[in-house]
């Protein structure tokens, strides 16, 4: 067990889903490869909602497919482990991940429309994906895909059954493929920015019904968005990517109230709220822009206030901060292996 995941076992439910040091790349310029995701290492808990968040380009969609093997063909897994209800997945065959995927394990894509096939009506969709967990003949699997409309909340499903994805609302087209991926009673379900294009009203029903299925069904949810007042609202724990990393995890209220990575502060301090204050400063000092994969250090260094030594050449170890159990950061601020000069006066206090 890794570092960041040994310092979870003080949280209270059991965990359903490890990703250990996973690690994966990708081909670049002359036949070599960058490292887009190093090292990531999370945990969600049994009947827990954990969210991914992170900037566009921070790893969370390319970690939520590795997990489940659906990974683009150049992609490399290159180290580390799955565990998923005690088995390792990433060893299996494709055989036996789709074992996994779609049964016990589900997924539901940003863009809902795009992944719906154009030319199937929507209901014949959830009962295709019903025969395929569920040895029943076609009328059954039909009974049972208008149920799971229902369950969803689709107004007059035996109607709805016989629709094409164009003649769907986007909500709509998302309740198919919610009802698709509750299909098989899944033990975790992966929601992958799920309200994207939705308007505010539709993404607030959506969300509702999720956590009223994940009540009802008794599953994990792993919530990847970029909304950060939905996961306040939703998630039990956070998990912050950056660049790759792991930079911060911890429980919800943590993460909101006691951010400690420099850049899980920007983060916060973009939802305005009127019962915080969280020092950030206006601007970065440092004007690169984008992620330097290739750096031996701190891929957040380029645009870090913080800057300092040994930032750029030694890999920040994600270490405990703060007094809630599974609060870690993957910063050089909190290591007292370190020099102190590029602490604040308030990060000083918190390492000792």
């Amino acid at each position: 067990m890794t570092e960041a995941l040994r310092m979870t076992e003080g949280l209270p439910a059991p965990q359903l889903l490890e990703v250990e040091d996973l690690s994966v790349s990708f081909p670049a310029l002359r036949g070599a490869r960058t490292t887009v995701l190093d090292r990531v290492s999370f945990s969600v808990g049994r009947q827990e909602t954990v969210a991914l968040v992170g900037e566009s380009g921070s790893g969370k969609t390319v970690t939520a497919l590795a997990t489940i093997g659906l990974n683009h063909p150049s992609a490399s897994v290159d180290g580390g482990r799955v565990m998923f209800e005690g088995h390792d997945l990433l060893p299996l065959g494709e055989a036996e991940k789709r074992a996994y995927r779609g049964k016990r394990i589900a997924m539901i894509f940003q863009s809902p429309k795009a992944s719906l096939n154009p030319l199937v009506k929507a209901g014949e969709q959830i009962a295709r994906v019903v025969r395929l967990h569920h040895d029943v003949s076609e009328r059954r699997a039909e009974e049972m895909a208008v149920g799971l409309m229902r369950s969803v909340g689709i107004n007059d499903a035996p109607r709805r059954y016989h629709a094409y994805p164009h003649q769907l609302s986007g909500g709509m087209a998302q309740r198919v493929m919610i009802a698709m991926a509750l299909s098989s009673q899944p033990a975790l379900l992966i929601a992958d920015e799920p309200t994207t294009g939705l308007d505010v009203t539709i993404q607030e029903q959506i969300f509702e019904l999720l956590l009223e299925l994940k009540d009802r069904l008794k599953m994990s949810i792993l919530l990847i968005t970029h909304d950060l007042a939905l996961v306040a609202e939703t998630s039990d724990r956070v998990v912050v990517m950056h660049g790759g990393h792991v930079v911060e995890m911890g429980p919800v209220e943590a993460i909101f109230e006691e951010p400690k990575h420099p850049y899980t502060q920007r983060l916060v301090g973009s939802v305005l709220r009127a019962d915080r204050r969280v020092r950030v400063q206006a601007a970065a000092v440092a004007a690169v822009e984008g992620v330097v994969y290739a750096t031996r250090g701190c891929r957040y260094a380029g645009k870090c206030e913080h800057v300092f030594a040994p930032c750029a050449d030694i890999r920040p170890a994600l270490l405990q901060v703060g007094a809630a159990p599974g609060h870690v950061a993957m910063c050089h601020l909190y290591d007292p292996a370190h020099a102190r000069a590029g602490r604040t006066d308030e990060q000083r206090a918190v390492s000792g």
